[in-house]
């Protein structure tokens, strides 16, 4: 079957792989669509430190159903979306319900070989119907629950004033899903570009730009602040927005150390929690709001190419990520 390789930072190409096996408590996968992911952009350019090379990339996925599951959930020729996170089933954080962030988890397309190819077998639990779903929608899932899990994390509440720091497609997802909680969204980003984009997409929110003077702002700070950014830098600022008693996630991630000013941390009684993957429940939320007509998936899928031309594709995007929210490639 074919496949696109990244033999090392910088460098794609068209390969080549059996097609699997059948294997008892998978399913194997015809790929249909393929979600673009920052983290694939990381990875073609050498960015990603948990990465050994060469590397099929690919975890935001659906497909078609090639084998039923054993509890009858999937059945032969359904659209599923992929859930990328493999994880072990048995240490502390399985145990106790957040598979998410398992402590040995392995991510598709980055821990091991992912879906940017013909096929792909997984353990039939990461695999859920798509029912009334595109396989372009499915393939958006994974991205949106990412911020569906961070919002559900910091138990917001209907009225919240939470501010967003990020415009970026992880940003928006958190935006979204904290604006359908009933939340009052503030977005903040260094682009206007982008900020702009993210404001149309997530109606009814309002952009302030990070270097506006603090002109609207709430005078005693937001009740929850989601940082989407991974910048070290925008993290560590963060609890300066953050109203008395308030909570603050970190959704993004990066490669760095968080120094928080422990007078300002203990003032505010600060709740700080970090934002990991998703759980079966915010892939379900996600689907469940794509079926009910509330996210702008159109708005969203901003490019689209196929999978035959994958290498021009990819590389023209990685060039180009200004101005996309979410690329798509497709799959026959």
């Amino acid at each position: 079957m074919k496949t696109i390789l990244c033999e090392k930072p910088g460098t794609l190409s068209n390969g080549s792989a059996p097609f699997p096996a059948k294997k008892a408590g998978h399913i194997r996968v015809a790929i249909r669509a393929i979600g673009i992911c920052g983290t694939d952009y990381h990875i073609m350019e050498g960015l990603h430190p948990f990465l050994q090379y060469p590397r099929v990339m690919g975890h935001e996925l659906s497909g078609i159903a090639l084998d039923p599951s054993s509890n009858g959930e999937i059945a032969e020729g359904d659209l599923v979306v992929v859930n990328p996170y493999v994880t072990c089933g048995t240490c502390h954080a399985c145990r106790i319900g957040k598979p998410n962030c398992c402590m040995s988890i392995s991510v598709l397309g980055v821990h091991s070989d992912g879906g940017m190819c013909d096929q792909i077998s997984v353990p039939e639990g990461n695999l859920y119907p798509a029912t009334g779903l595109s396989a372009r929608d499915a393939a958006m899932v994974e991205f949106l629950a990412i911020g569906a899990h961070a919002v559900s994390r910091s138990r917001i509440q209907k009225g919240t004033k939470a501010l967003v720091i990020g415009a970026g497609p992880i940003g928006i997802g958190t935006a979204l899903f904290a604006s359908f909680a009933g939340a009052e969204i503030t977005l903040r980003d260094t682009s206007q570009q982008r900020l702009d984009r993210a404001c149309a997409i997530v109606k009814g929110s309002k952009g302030v730009l990070v270097n506006d003077a603090n002109a609207d702002l709430p005078k005693d700070g937001f009740e929850t602040v989601f940082d989407a950014t991974g910048n070290i830098n925008a993290m560590n600022a963060a609890i300066h927005d953050l109203a008395h008693g308030g909570t603050l996630v970190f959704v993004g991630v990066v490669k760095g150390e968080l120094r928080i000013d422990d007078p300002e941390f203990h003032k505010r009684e600060t709740t700080l929690m970090g934002s990991r993957n998703a759980l079966r429940a915010d892939f379900d939320k996600v689907m469940s709001h794509m079926r009910a007509g509330d996210v702008p998936v159109d708005l969203l899928n901003t490019h689209e190419g196929s999978f035959d031309n994958g290498l021009e594709q990819l590389t023209s995007w990685l060039h180009d990520r200004e101005e996309i929210v979410k690329a798509v490639l497709h799959v026959r």
